[in-house]
C-alpha cells in the first residue's frame, strides 16, 4: 500500500485534498490519525507567503507529527518561485495548484489558469526542482479544452516528482462528471506517480481509481468526516464497506475543538469546518444555525457536547 514520491515514502496511497478554510494543521493531524497517507495545507499563494500574510503563517504551521508534510502553492510569477524556497523549506513536498478554478484565482492568473501555458507550467517545476524540493502538481484536464497529455509530458520533461489530476476542465462544476478515463490517459503517458481526484467518495471508488492509477486524492468526501479514510482502508483489506458512525463522528468534532484550542486565536474558519460535521441525524440544522452563533471555542465544545442523537 506504500507509495514513494521523490524521496518520500508515505505510508499508504490515500491523500487528503487541498481544501481552503479547512486544511490547517489541526484538520490535516485529525484525518492523519484517521488513516489518511498524506495531507496537504491549503493552496496558498505564493505572494500572500513573501508578503507574511496572517493567514498564510497560520496555513504553514506544521509539526514532526504530520511527517511527511506537503504545501500548496500558486502563483503567475517565476521570479516569485525563485524567491520563495527559503519560506517553505520545512516541507517535504511542495505542490504546485493549477487546479483552482476559482475566479479570484484566475483573474491573478494562477490556478487552473496555468494550465494554459504548460512551458511556462514547466519551467515553475523547474525552478522547485533546482531548491531541491519533491514536487508535484495537481492539475485539471485543462482551462477550457483539453489539453492534458501536452501538460503532463511538460511537467514531466522538468522533472516533476508526481501528478495530481482532478479529472474534470476548468470551466466543469462538480455536477459534471469527472472523467476517469482520461487519468487513466495519463497514467500512460507518463513515468511519473498519478493520483485521482474527482468524485472519490468509499472505498468501493477507491478500488477502482487505484486500479487506473498511483493513488486517491479525497476532496469533498473528508468534508466533516475525517473517518472516512479509516473506512476507506478498511474496505480495501476487507471488501466491506462500514457505516458513517454519527456518534463517533461527534467525538472526533470533538477532538478537533480541542486540538484547534490551542491556537492563539479563534480563526473564522473553525465555525464553518465544525458545522460540516453536523449533517445526517434529527435536528442538525438546528444545531449548525446554533453553531455559527457562538462567539468562541468554549461555547462551540460545549454546544457539541450536549448534542443528543
Amino acid at each position: 500500500m506504500m507509495m514513494k514520491i521523490g524521496n518520500v515514502k508515505i505510508k499508504n496511497r490515500l491523500f487528503l485534498a487541498p481544501l481552503v478554510d479547512i486544511t490547517d494543521l489541526q484538520y490535516r493531524l485529525i484525518c492523519r490519525e484517521y488513516g489518511a497517507g498524506m495531507a496537504y495545507t491549503e493552496m496558498l499563494n505564493i505572494g500572500s507567503i513573501l508578503n507574511k500574510s496572517k493567514k498564510s503563517e497560520i496555513m504553514m504551521k506544521t509539526s514532526p507529527k504530520e511527517s511527511p508534510s506537503g504545501i500548496q502553492i500558486t502563483g503567475n510569477s517565476i521570479d516569485d518561485f525563485k524567491k520563495v524556497g527559503k519560506f517553505i523549506d520545512k516541507f517535504d513536498i511542495v505542490d504546485i495548484n493549477c487546479g483552482c478554478p476559482s475566479t479570484r484565482t484566475i483573474d491573478n492568473s494562477s490556478g487552473s489558469f496555468l494550465l494554459k501555458d504548460p512551458i511556462k507550467l514547466g519551467k515553475m517545476v523547474s525552478v522547485l526542482k533546482d531548491f531541491g524540493f519533491n514536487t508535484t502538481v495537481k492539475i485539471r484536464l485543462g482551462f477550457e479544452k483539453n489539453n492534458v497529455i501536452k501538460i503532463v509530458k511538460e511537467v514531466e520533461k522538468f522533472g516533476v516528482d508526481a501528478i495530481t489530476v482532478h479529472a474534470r476542465l476548468s470551466n466543469e462544476s462538480r455536477n459534471v462528471k469527472a472523467d476517469w478515463e482520461w487519468i487513466k490517459k495519463v497514467k500512460n503517458s507518463v513515468g511519473v506517480p498519478v493520483i485521482g481526484n474527482g468524485d472519490i467518495f468509499n472505498g468501493k471508488d477507491v478500488e477502482k481509481i487505484l486500479d487506473i492509477c498511483d493513488g486517491a486524492m479525497i476532496a469533498r468526501g473528508a468534508i466533516g468526516d475525517p473517518a472516512i479514510f479509516e473506512r476507506i482502508l478498511y474496505y480495501l483489506k476487507n471488501g466491506e464497506e462500514l457505516d458513517f458512525d454519527l456518534r463517533k463522528n461527534i467525538n472526533i468534532l470533538l477532538k478537533y475543538i480541542k486540538m484547534e484550542k490551542m491556537n492563539d486565536e479563534f480563526n473564522h474558519w473553525v465555525k464553518r469546518v465544525s458545522c460540516c460535521f453536523l449533517k445526517g441525524f434529527s435536528g442538525s440544522s438546528k444545531y449548525r444555525d446554533r453553531l455559527m452563533k457562538c462567539n468562541n471555542l468554549n461555547e462551540i465544545e460545549k454546544l457539541v457536547q450536549n448534542i443528543k442523537i
